[in-house]
């Protein structure tokens, strides 16, 4: 089961980047059904993609890529196609992020 869990969560980071990729080639007004999908992406790759020997790893990583997006929108607000793909991507990685945090922190509490 946990191969299969991991299968599914992998998918869905693919689709996910994919999907964040052809979000940004849309005009702003036609995003946001998309961006609703992005996040339930990323409730899923939070939930499924990380085992627990990687979650220091992901965070690091899912914090990093945050907060360089978060920045590089400011720096390519004069290139849109750039400033939305990042955005797209914030809209999976946020959630993905957060659920992981949370496992981690119920993870540390059992111990």
């Amino acid at each position: 089961m946990a191969k299969q869990k991991n299968m599914i969560g992998s998918w869905a980071f693919l689709v996910g980047v994919i999907l964040a990729i052809i979000i940004a080639l849309l005009p702003s007004s036609d995003a946001y059904i998309g961006a609703f999908w992005l996040v339930i992406i990323g409730i899923v790759v939070g939930a499924l993609n990380v085992a627990e020997d990687e979650t220091d790893k992901f965070l690091m990583s899912g914090v990093i890529l945050i907060i360089v997006s978060a920045l590089g929108q400011g720096a390519l607000s004069t290139v849109p196609i750039f400033q939305r793909a990042l955005g797209a991507l914030l809209i999976i990685f946020v959630p993905a992020t957060i659920i992981v945090a949370i496992k981690n922190v119920f993870t540390i509490a059992r111990r």
